[in-house]
């Protein structure tokens, strides 16, 4: 007899959305975590929380046209879908642009969430009309970030558990699911002991008994690969980006293994589109770490100056926010794993910020009142997060002279790669281009464009200036790590959110949603993301999936 209609592995946003939907239609459901309970929510819970959505209110206020057409031109210029298993990728990216330009603003406004009024423009592209990136402001930051976009859902998921239609089980870690004649039937794992560890903090593996859940749905949440390293280096695709680095700062906590890829495929799901993935440029170190070799990414306006390791600017379009690909690919071709942004406290002033809830306090408050006090009533100085980084981080440099800070850039770095009058001669050139409204320096080019925006010019973008006229100083350096962060491929799915097995037929009672899925379909994404589309897709797919008749 089965234990509920649907079994869920895995606590995060597509597992609670799922969970959640299914209880409104009155479904049994078991959901489970390796974790324990105070990390409900999983990676969604450190997100800042942007969502991907198209011709808004809030985008309208901005003086944004968008359009779902446009949005689609740009969501296939940056997949650039080119294999045959990208069927159900490419249908799961046109049924989310129609999801994002329809419905889903009005499912969340309905389940609680709120946006701050400027619409962020993430990921602006490789330069070209056809090609990857967003063609206008999209990214919406919701109030509360990460924790905001979560608890509604959390909160549903309790009453649903009061009510006795979903039995949450954490510490219950899934080593295979079960079949019967080809069909998923249930799972089995080990118990783990309990562990008090702080959310997102290594949790013991212990075990202290097994179990077994049958059911007449197996439904895979359990995230991607980006706290493994030896699972992204694996499928790095060498021949796209170059050698995968010999160092990284990892984006996410150690319990995202990828333990259940494999276990799925050997229940007759298929992984495809896994050498596509996705990882930022700009990591730094964590001077406060919660998790093993935790990073932290600069979300930058456009203004910094980026070096590789050998101190040459990198070209057009490799600059701050356009496109994260093909500056990955840039910086890992000079042989190094590291880069470098040199910047004003200007700069850092008005266009740093970081990724994850922990770092926007303000933000995550949900409070008007804190964003102001952070933000416009802090005195001189970037806001606070960014401030102890700048003071405590092992990546920050400054310097008052750019040979001081070369100085202290090569001691950083080891060795005398950087040479401070070629780097002198470099930011004197950049900053004889600010004097007046026309320039030939690309950057520079794209900072006036970024202001005539009104969101970046009121928080994003600095007005350019000399960055080595003292009155702007002092100068700051920053090494940039690579930061793991997403899977973009994975298990190949339907619209239904049901696996299609190897030889390409439905494997029957098996599903996935969220990052296992590349976000549906095996990599909705294709080979890039716009951005927002991460949090955007667990929602989708756990919202398909909750209201889907294949299901249970």
């Amino acid at each position: 007899m089965a234990d509920a209609d649907a079994v869920i592995v895995g606590a995060g946003l597509a597992g609670l959305v799922a969970a959640m939907e299914l209880a409104d239609r009155g479904k049994r459901v078991v959901l489970l975590d390796q974790e324990p309970e105070q990390s409900l929510g999983g990676q969604a819970f450190w997100s800042l929380g942007g969502l991907f959505m198209i011709d808004t209110p809030e985008q309208r206020r901005m003086g944004i046209r968008d359009s779902a057409a446009l949005a689609l031109a740009d969501w296939m210029g940056s997949a650039q879908f080119d294999r045959p298993e990208d069927h159900w990728p490419r249908r799961w990216a046109e049924a989310y642009v129609e999801f994002a330009a329809g419905e889903m603003r009005g499912w969340l406004r309905g389940m609680g969430l709120r946006w701050f009024p400027v619409v962020g423009w993430a990921e602006r592209g490789g330069g070209y009309a056809d090609g990857h990136g967003n063609s206008v402001p999209r990214f919406h930051l919701t109030w509360g970030t990460g924790p905001g976009v979560i608890a509604p859902f959390v909160a549903r998921v309790r009453e649903h558990a009061k009510a006795g239609r979903i039995t949450l089980s954490f510490r219950h870690r899934v080593d295979r699911i079960l079949t019967r004649a080809g069909a998923a039937i249930g799972v089995a794992g080990a118990r783990l002991a309990p562990d008090d560890m702080a959310r997102g903090a290594p949790s013991n593996r212990e075990v202290v008994g097994d179990f077994e859940v049958y059911a007449a749905s197996v439904i895979i949440t359990s995230g991607g690969i980006g706290g493994n390293f030896d699972l992204v280096r694996k499928a790095w695709p060498r021949d796209r980006l170059g050698p995968a680095p010999r160092r990284m700062v990892a984006g996410v906590p150690a319990h995202v293994d990828g333990r259940m890829i494999a276990i799925s495929e050997a229940a007759g799901g298929h992984v495809i589109n896994g050498d596509r993935m996705w990882h930022y440029t700009e990591g730094l170190q964590n001077w406060d770490p919660i998790w093993p070799n935790h990073g932290i990414r600069i979300l930058p306006g456009p203004s910094s100056l980026w070096l590789d390791a050998n101190g040459r600017r990198l070209p057009a379009p490799c600059l701050p926010g356009f496109d994260t690909l093909g500056t990955l690919r840039e910086i890992l071709s000079t042989g190094h794993d590291y880069s470098w942004f040199v910047l004003s406290q200007k700069v850092i002033e008005k266009e740093f910020a970081l990724s994850g809830s922990e770092q926007n306090p303000d933000l995550t408050s949900a409070k008007w009142r804190e964003v102001i006090r952070a933000r416009l009533l802090s005195g001189k100085g970037a806001p606070a997060p960014v401030e102890a980084f700048k003071a405590k981080g092992a990546d920050f440099v400054v310097a008052k002279t750019i040979e001081d800070l070369v100085a202290d850039m090569n001691r950083l770095a080891g060795g005398n790669r950087l040479d401070a009058s070629t780097i002198r001669a470099m930011v004197e050139a950049r900053d004889a281009q600010t004097d007046n409204p026309f320039t030939k320096d690309a950057q520079i080019m794209a900072i006036l464009a970024a202001r005539n925006y009104r969101g970046d010019r009121l928080i994003r973008t600095a007005k350019p200036h000399r960055f080595l006229d003292p009155a702007n100083g002092p100068l700051i350096a920053v090494r940039l790590n690579i930061l793991t962060r997403k899977t973009l491929g994975g298990l190949q799915t339907d619209l239904n959110g049901q696996m299609i097995g190897a030889n390409g037929a439905p494997v029957p009672g098996l599903f996935a949603a969220g990052e296992v899925a590349g976000f549906g379909g095996g990599g909705y994404h294709g080979y890039n993301a716009l951005e927002g589309t991460f949090l955007g897709g667990c929602l989708f797919g756990g919202h398909r999936i909750g209201q889907s008749d294949a299901v249970a």
